[in-house]
């Protein structure tokens, strides 16, 4: 089975940038449609980017959309979050979600990595 393993989350200042990143394993990454989601305390977990098997089509959540551009590598199976222009309510634990790429929903999910922007 599909494995998520996100890593690069941490503290940092507001107007700074952070790059997360996630490994994918168990199943061809080229397969699959990978996203980045995130969950505030006391909110629901939100859509944040996706980007398609092949990278032709990304989608970003308004919030971000200018700041935080998504990335894939299908030789190394790793999907990255690049995001510039940090501000407070960026503050969340950042998820890397799979979808197997004729699927409808994201059902495979990483543990998470905790994004902090101070003010």
């Amino acid at each position: 089975h599909v494995q998520l393993l996100e890593s690069g989350g941490g503290l940092v200042q507001a107007g700074g940038s952070l790059r997360i990143s996630c490994a994918h394993s168990g199943r061809s990454f080229s397969n699959d449609d990978m996203g980045w989601f995130r969950q505030a305390p006391g909110k629901e977990r939100e859509f944040v980017a996706t980007i398609n098997w092949s990278s032709a089509n990304r989608t970003y959540a308004d919030s971000v959309k200018g700041r935080f551009t998504i990335s894939r590598d299908n030789f190394k199976n790793t999907v990255n979050l690049q995001m510039n222009r940090l501000k407070p309510e960026d503050t969340a634990v950042y998820y890397c979600a799979a979808k197997w790429r004729w699927g409808s929903k994201y059902n495979t999910w990483g543990q998470g990595t905790q994004v902090t922007v101070s003010s």
